[in-house]
């Protein structure tokens, strides 16, 4: 696979210069501080499950007119600083032809899990026309967002294996640690399948038009440092190196990952997300190189505490905002996405407070 985008994909980009998050993204000071939530599209909004009802989740995500709707409905409702591509993980890899499907109330389900050398050698490769309406989507996103962003993304290779290898979500990632121990060569041919899949998807999303990507590990948290590097990093690097040219914004985000933070930066990252469990003044401090510029972080509010009284929030969000001065650049976001069952209104306020803040 060449890893040369074609001359026209990369200029037929917007020029953004003034959007606070592609601003604050690249170490830039924006005119107000940005903000945005994973899994903002959706999850708690009335109008997302009016929309959805009677649509199986896969079926609205190759949908162009369905998945720009559902994209910009908190853009339009929150006023967040960017739109993230209402999509899955696991969207490529049933766009390749492999047997998954997203189950309501327990997430993705393998038909034939793979754990073996036979399986992983007959694994479907993902061609860019089998994600075709997704970039349909995206081009009718572009015409009709305006000044906002859009943010497109992929599933890191170590995640997407997790769920190749357990068949579905896993607590403990026996199966796929196992594997990577005791069939390493397996592990790697996998993970390096995987890795071409991500990262077809996401040149797909770029020469469609999305602003920035982000790589989500959301399991990596699971693995120790030396396993990390050893068995995950080398497969993340190269789909961060394989859109580096195309010269957005790249975030890496991870559940878990506070002892992980500087692995998941030299996998070529320019933002790492930072979940609720360290804060982010640490966490820069931890990111940081010597010489080097400030390292730009994303997050990291706990998404529970949504459900807190407004006092308990609104003293997070400060808390937060504050934490996130000493980076050389911060976007406010959760640690995680949003829970179900969040009243929208609570995310709007928040949106406000941030906005209101200094940057």
């Amino acid at each position: 696979m060449s890893n040369t985008a074609p001359a026209r994909a990369l200029g037929a980009r917007r020029t953004l210069p003034d959007a606070p998050f592609l601003v604050a993204a690249r170490g830039g000071r924006p005119a107000r501080l940005p903000v945005w939530f994973m899994r903002q599209a959706g999850r708690s909004l009335p109008e997302y499950r009016k929309l959805r009802e009677g649509v199986a989740m896969l079926d609205s995500c190759f949908d162009p007119e369905m998945l720009a709707e559902i994209t910009i409905q908190p853009v339009r409702r929150h006023d967040v600083d960017a739109a993230i591509l209402f999509s899955d993980i696991v969207v490529p890899l049933k766009a390749a032809g492999i047997g998954v499907e997203i189950v309501p109330g327990t997430g993705p389900v393998v038909e034939h899990p793979i754990r073996t050398k036979a399986a992983v050698d007959a694994m479907p490769t993902l061609e860019p026309e089998q994600v075709s309406r997704v970039a349909d989507g995206i081009r009718l996103l572009v015409s009709s967002l305006g000044e906002t962003p859009l943010i497109g993304f992929a599933g890191a290779p170590f995640t997407l294996a997790s769920y190749l290898i357990e068949g579905g979500p896993s607590r403990d990632h026996a199966k796929t640690k196992a594997l990577m121990h005791s069939e390493p060569e397996v592990w790697h041919a996998l993970a390096g399948k995987l890795a071409d899949i991500a990262l077809t998807f996401l040149r797909a999303q770029l020469d469609a038009g999305v602003d920035a990507v982000q790589l989500f590990d959301s399991w990596a948290g699971a693995l120790s440092v030396r396993d990390y590097r050893e068995f995950v990093l080398p497969h993340s690097a190269k789909v961060f190196a394989g859109v580096a040219e195309y010269d957005v914004p790249k975030i890496h985000f991870g559940v878990g990952t506070g002892e992980l933070l500087t692995s998941m930066r030299d996998a070529g990252a320019d933002i790492v997300g930072i979940d609720w469990r360290i804060p982010l003044d640490e966490a820069v401090r931890r990111l940081a190189v010597p010489g080097a510029p400030v390292p730009v972080v994303q997050g990291n509010l706990d998404p529970a505490l949504l459900h807190a009284s407004w006092p308990v929030l609104e003293a997070e969000v400060r808390r937060i905002v504050e934490e996130g001065r000493s980076a050389g650049g911060h976007i406010f976001n959760l640690g995680h996405g949003v829970l179900p069952g969040v009243d929208p209104d609570v995310l709007t306020r928040v949106v406000g407070l941030v906005h209101s803040l200094e940057p």
